[in-house]
């Protein structure tokens, strides 16, 4: 654990120092990002705001996984790394259309849900055949294999979380904030089930969260965008699969889950009622700025919310029977 632990305070160091020059690089280079109409009009004084500011939690991510955790011996951690670097290309693809001089726009959704469920399937076949963890693990119940199901629940912990973290990142210091308590959590489960290159890879992405922060609290210099919250997502959800205490990735991250329910809720019952609206406006952090809260009580909250479910998570993941 202190191997841990002291591994992610080096990569909270080196992300804090790579964090200055790259939000520089960024605005040399025009990197501001367009915001949408969709958002509340308070947000537009964000527009012009660098984005690719995932670049700051996963350059320090990697050249800290490649001296802290033994690769030979633990060559499974190649998944997660590999999720990172695919879905941060991607979403820096996506990026590349949301700047203020691009017209073309990001990519569509359904290009990034297919795009998600190939990944997802790919992904899901080697947790199943290679690194052979295919349980699920019930509080008070106990581990129980499920075969050839495992891929097709994978597939769903992969494409959901990815998705759901992605729409949480909308106000400074969110999705960042919520996603450094999840990998906490999931860095505790896998210390305690002695998986401790799991629990170094989940605390090394925690401190380039907290370096990150940094630029990003509120009001942002930098904004994560889908280069980070892709791959942010992608990474959870193999390291929940990877300690096999996935079932409580709802319970964990409950705030991407309200985010993305929100927004399923808002848009389906716009549709069949012909206009009308449950939210003020959808993911669920825009419907409380329009009713009145502060942004910065909006991710407060939020946070503290998701340090409860945290806590609550590792307490039911002690909770299953060894």
């Amino acid at each position: 654990m202190i191997h841990a632990l002291i591994s992610g305070c080096v990569t909270f160091a080196i992300a804090l120092a790579l964090g200055a020059p790259i939000v520089r690089v960024l605005r040399a280079n025009k990197a501001g990002k367009n915001i949408s109409e969709d958002q509340p009009e308070s947000h537009q004084i964000k527009a012009g705001t660098p984005t690719f500011g995932g670049f700051i939690i996963w350059v320090p991510t990697f050249l800290v996984t490649a001296v802290a955790v033994d690769w030979w011996e633990h060559q499974s951690i190649v998944l997660p790394l590999a999720m990172i670097l695919i879905t941060g290309v991607a979403g820096f693809v996506d990026d590349m259309g949301t700047l203020q001089h691009r017209r073309q726009g990001g990519l569509s959704w359904r290009f990034k849900i297919a795009f998600l469920t190939v990944l997802a399937a790919a992904a899901a076949w080697v947790l199943y055949d290679q690194i052979e963890v295919e349980s699920i693990n019930i509080p008070w119940q106990g581990k129980y294999e499920l075969g050839l199901w495992y891929i097709p629940v994978a597939m769903a912990v992969i494409v959901g979380t990815t998705s759901s973290v992605a729409i949480s990142d909308g106000l400074d210091g969110l999705a960042a904030g919520t996603t450094l308590f999840a990998f906490i959590a999931y860095g505790a489960i896998a210390f305690i089930q002695g998986q401790e290159y799991v629990a170094t890879f989940a605390f090394i992405i925690a401190g380039a969260n907290l370096g990150f922060l940094w630029y990003n609290a509120h009001p942002a210099r930098v904004i994560m965008g889908d280069t980070g919250a892709l791959a942010l997502g992608s990474s959870l959800a193999v390291v929940a699969l990877m300690t096999g205490q996935w079932l409580l990735l709802p319970l964990i991250g409950v705030i991407f889950v309200a985010e993305a329910l929100s927004n399923v809720i808002q848009i389906g019952y716009y549709k069949l009622s012909h206009g009308k609206r449950i939210f003020k406006r959808a993911p669920l952090h825009h419907h409380f700025e329009e009713i009145g809260w502060a942004e910065t009580q909006v991710v407060t909250r939020f946070w503290l919310i998701g340090i409860a479910a945290a806590i609550l998570g590792v307490a039911f993941a002690l909770a299953v029977p060894a």
